[in-house]
């Protein structure tokens, strides 16, 4: 039996608000991943940790870039929400005990500074107000049918 277009089951497909925040992902995964090899490859032994965790963070900016982009939105759930503990505990362990890190400052902008650093004050707070925005586009985006028709 053919089923017709009306009735067969169409793939979800993100649009607008949902493209530019893949956008976003995909740009801050790349300068993530460029920002972690750099730091790695030339000096890695002044701050191991902090590195890593540039590493780990872009690891989560393409994890959270593809499963926005396919709509695999329980890894994006996870992803993203570990994107926001990550941002919030990094960012308050670089201002407050930046040692900690082996950062020698607070500062978001020096050579030492993970994408998380401050809150991603080197990336104008990008990494601090993106797992905000994605949480809530996936939120608004995941509801059933007859949730979004009522409100």
């Amino acid at each position: 039996m053919l089923r017709s277009p009306e009735s067969s089951p169409s793939p979800r497909r993100i649009s607008g608000s949902g493209r530019a925040l893949v956008a976003v992902y995909g740009i801050l995964a790349i300068a993530a991943t460029g920002r972690s090899v750099l730091q790695i490859a030339t000096r890695f032994e002044e701050a191991p940790l902090a590195y890593s965790l540039s590493a780990a963070a872009a690891v989560v900016y393409v994890v959270a870039t593809l499963a926005l982009a396919l709509r695999w939105d329980r890894l994006a759930w996870i992803t993203i929400g570990f994107e926001l503990v990550g941002v919030l505990s990094i960012g308050t362990m670089s201002v407050v005990a930046p040692e900690l890190l082996g950062l020698d400052s607070a500062s978001p902008f020096g050579g030492q500074a993970t994408v998380w650093s401050a809150f991603g004050a080197g990336y104008l707070l990008v990494p601090l107000a993106l797992p905000i925005l994605g949480l809530w586009w996936l939120r608004r985006s995941t509801r059933k049918p007859a949730e979004a028709a009522s409100s």
